[in-house]
């Protein structure tokens, strides 16, 4: 199975795979999501460890049962070879209705047929109140038009 775009990235490859994963992401759908690393993916996520699809699909079951109505915008940082660098923020609210807002960075590595293999993550959070929020697209795919990152400063 392949996952295009391949590496070597070029930035115009890296920026179609930065938003190929915010897309899945943004889909809450834990399987679809696991299909984009390799079996044996390794994932540094906060405190979490995960190993291959199975884990990865598990954490992101979990993930999204507390994290409700999950918005995720992802940008492309930087590439070279088969690695790319990103930067990301999202807003959720959990079960009591506190919204929070994550930023983070993630540092991935692709193998040969496009597929993660690597994914590190460094991630911080902090409440907002629903006022502050600046994700406020229907759940799902953002929009083309909704603004990124740079364009909220963040």
């Amino acid at each position: 199975m392949t996952r295009p775009p391949l590496p070597p990235f070029t930035e115009e490859s890296a920026i179609q795979k930065v938003r190929a994963a915010e897309d899945a992401w943004n889909s809450r759908d834990p399987a679809r999501v696991a299909l984009a690393y390799t079996p044996d993916s390794r994932w540094r996520n906060r405190a979490e460890f995960p190993r291959g699809r199975a884990e990865i699909e598990a954490f992101l079951t979990r993930k999204w049962v507390r994290e409700l109505e999950y918005r995720l915008v992802k940008e492309l940082w930087t590439f070279a070879g088969d690695r790319i660098a990103v930067r990301f923020a999202y807003e959720y609210h959990d079960d009591s209705g506190q919204w929070f807002r994550a930023y983070g960075n993630e540092n991935w590595q692709f193998d040969a047929d496009g597929l993660m293999e690597l994914r590190f993550a460094s991630i911080n959070e902090h409440p907002i109140t629903e006022a502050d929020r600046k994700f406020r697209w229907p759940l799902g795919r953002r929009p083309d038009e909704h603004p990124g990152l740079s364009d909220f400063g963040f």
